[in-house]
């Protein structure tokens, strides 16, 4: 696929932010969802530093914290939100064959 398609794809989504220390509703608990990647032995950390930056959209110490955790944990909750913005983070993770799950809370 042409990657300049794919970026005009993924332009017309909304960003994902990352949520941190947000207070939720009952309701909004019930549709939360997270998106956890898991550590494997194929990429480098830039390769993952760089494709979670990209997912989320956040800081590259945020995402350096994120691939940390990966490495020594094996696995970290990247991003929560809607079902739909998991979805996005999750292919955007998957794009360089990251191993990814979304979970519900």
């Amino acid at each position: 696929m042409n990657s300049s398609l794919v970026q005009q794809w993924t332009a017309s989504f909304p960003a994902p932010e990352t949520k941190e220390n947000e207070q939720h509703s009952d309701t909004e608990l019930l549709d939360s969802y997270r998106v956890v990647l898991f550590n494997d032995e194929e990429h480098t950390f830039d390769e993952v530093i760089n494709q979670i930056i990209k997912a989320i959209r956040c800081s590259r110490q945020k995402a350096e914290k994120h691939t940390w955790e990966v490495h020594t944990r094996g696995r970290s909750i990247v991003y929560a939100g809607s079902m739909f913005l998991c979805l996005q983070v999750s292919s955007i993770l998957e794009e360089i064959a990251l191993k990814t799950e979304i979970q519900t809370s």
